[in-house]
């Protein structure tokens, strides 16, 4: 994510309960009482012999003091009239830009200015829609039939002597601090349980730190169930809730068991865990890594390692009943459905709040209504940080670079260092978010009728309504968590971004369909790791190509539906295919291995 800059900085402000606090210097502050005393002594030994004459003054320029006075208060009205008549924000310069706070929602004029990029294609679109007389889409299904041929068994697999053997020794604690928001920090999670593995250490749960970007108190236990994490796990890593007391103690810098990320290389190596940490470990009894995210390598890595992973991911991390109870809420009224659940992905989210209830009303014998799931990687941050242009003209322009001179301004330093790179040029090589047009470009030109629901996930929309207008045109039936569960049903989550954004992660992996913009993403990332793995070939995701998007869309003036059809139906069907994890990649969104999956003719 674009947003490491803004966590970088935040790391300072970052709030953990074994932080050692700094205490105030009595002598400092003896020292500024005696100085405040000192200038109060200097300038009571004025006052005397000043007091009379300034009396004498006061009664000769007394006539002038109430004029100089009545005058200043008339000045001082006329400037607050006329500061609300006008509004400050048309008096625009550099120095304001720095210091403005940019909402989440700028460039939003209430859809009165559609911002659109392909009106030609946006109208032929609107056209086809029209014709399809039902859903005449191929993609509601797996495009290739060996992904049905893959089902999960990273719980299976399991080499209990070896590791009853290891469980019984023990080389000391380990503490991870994990930063980021809810799909950072669950792939921090297990990357712990792996280093722990390997290090055989016990490990303690996870405590997530305050960022004031993701603005979120919560810890493991308000996300995921402890005790659950805690059993499905015990065969193969000690798990404890708590630090034993004699080490909660210890100074971590000070003994040098504090590891920061900048300790660690990226996607570090099992070497150099054992050569680096584990002597600390050995030493001290207990190592804290603190920020911990990606910090441990895919390849290579010990199968063993990759199959706990999996299950870590995939089975031993579930979430608290309260998630799962408004998730399944959700669900069933995205379905417009109360049936039980109907597949391996509502049972392993939703446990067993989605076994449902069959009503006896009219609709008893409906089939569930069959929806999307989009993520859109379209907000303020993510389209500041591209540099990339939109259709929005000088005011986009004016507007996004006063957004990266306030939030990005280590970004700003190296543009000032480096030779600046064409909006078109990088559009061309695929580094610009996708727009809500584009996306409902990509599904018109797949064949999914203006009837299809859409579960828009995510933050807010860069534009707002003048941006999702396009989308909204061809697809009308566009829905929100916000929409479906009452202010009532979400006030629990009030304050909470993590937890919400599990009520996402829900929507998405359990949709019809899930259609990503941005492979990058975190949340786009689990989420088709999840319909991976459990899907058995009924979890269809779409993934478009931005770069391949970016040159079909070139062509927006001159080539007909039919072409743009088939030229996007290609590069759709193309991402679907059906292969191993490549060596390097991540294992939370590629699952398809024998360390996680097993293959079944």
């Amino acid at each position: 994510m674009f947003k490491q800059e803004s966590k970088h900085k935040d790391t300072c402000n970052y709030q953990f309960r074994y932080q050692k606090m700094q205490g105030h210097d009595p002598n400092k502050l003896e020292l500024f009482n005696g100085f405040r005393s000192y200038n109060s002594m200097k300038s009571n030994s004025f006052k005397g012999g000043y007091i009379g004459k300034r009396h004498t003054w006061v009664r000769k320029h007394l006539s002038s003091i109430v004029v100089t006075v009545a005058l200043m208060g008339f000045l001082y009205l006329l400037d607050s009239f006329m500061s609300s008549v006008f509004e400050p924000s048309v008096i625009q310069s550099n120095s304001m830009a720095k210091n403005m706070i940019v909402p989440m929602e700028i460039g939003d004029s209430g859809g009165k200015d559609v911002v659109q990029m392909y009106d030609r294609l946006a109208s032929m679109a609107s056209s086809a829609l029209v014709e399809l007389k039902q859903d005449e889409s191929k993609f509601w299904k797996e495009s290739y039939r060996q992904a049905s041929e893959w089902s999960p068994c990273a719980d299976k697999k399991e080499s209990t002597s070896v590791r009853t053997e290891k469980l019984q020794s023990n080389t000391g604690y380990i503490l991870v601090s994990a930063n980021g928001g809810l799909n950072q920090q669950r792939v921090a999670v297990c990357n712990a349980v792996a280093v722990a593995s390997l290090l055989n250490a016990t490990l303690v749960i996870p405590r997530f730190l305050f960022s004031n970007v993701w603005k979120d108190p919560s810890q493991f236990g308000d996300i995921y169930q402890e005790e659950y994490f805690i059993k499905t796990l015990k065969n193969e890593v000690n798990i404890v809730k708590d630090l034993p007391p004699h080490l909660k103690s210890l100074d971590f810098e000070e003994i040098g068991s504090l590891i920061t990320d900048a300790d660690m290389s990226k996607e570090a190596t099992p070497t150099e865990y054992i050569e680096k940490v584990l002597p600390l470990l050995s030493k001290n009894g207990v190592v804290h890594f603190l920020g911990y995210g990606n910090r441990l390598g895919f390849d290579p890595l010990p199968s063993e390692l990759q199959r706990l992973r999996c299950k870590c991911n995939y089975h031993a991390l579930k979430f608290v009943h309260k998630i799962q109870e408004t998730g399944s809420l959700l669900i069933r009224r995205i379905r417009k459905y109360d049936g039980g659940p109907r597949n391996k992905l509502d049972k392993q989210l939703l446990g067993n709040f989605i076994t449902g209830f069959r009503s006896n009303g009219p609709d008893i014998d409906r089939e569930p209504l069959k929806y999307i799931a989009l993520h859109l990687r379209f907000e303020v941050d993510m389209v500041a940080y591209s540099l990339c242009e939109f259709g929005g003209g000088q005011v986009e322009k004016t507007e996004l670079q006063a957004y990266r001179e306030v939030h990005f301004p280590l970004l700003m330093q190296r543009l000032k260092r480096s030779k600046a790179v064409s909006a078109e040029e990088l559009r061309r090589s695929g580094k610009c978010p996708l727009t809500p047009e584009e996306a409902a470009l990509v599904l018109a030109a797949l064949g999914f009728t203006s009837e299809t629901y859409i579960y828009l996930a995510g933050s807010q929309i860069y534009g707002g309504k003048s941006r999702m207008q396009p989308l909204t045109n061809l697809y009308p039936h566009v829905i929100t968590k916000e929409d479906l569960l009452s202010p009532t049903e979400l006030a629990p989550f009030k304050n909470f971004s993590s937890q919400l954004a599990a009520l996402d992660f829900i929507a998405c992996a359990t949709a019809d369909v899930f259609a990503i913009t941005d492979s990058g993403s975190q949340l786009s990332s689990l989420v088709s790791g999840f319909r991976t793995y459990y899907g058995r070939g009924h979890a269809p995701t779409l993934r478009p190509s931005k770069k391949r998007l970016a040159e079909i869309l070139s062509k927006n003036q001159t080539v007909d539906w039919k072409e743009f059809e088939a030229r996007v139906t290609k590069m759709i069907s193309g991402a679907q295919s059906v292969r191993l994890r490549r060596w390097g990649r991540s294992i939370y969104r590629q699952p398809r291995c024998p360390e996680c999956m097993c293959k079944f003719q």
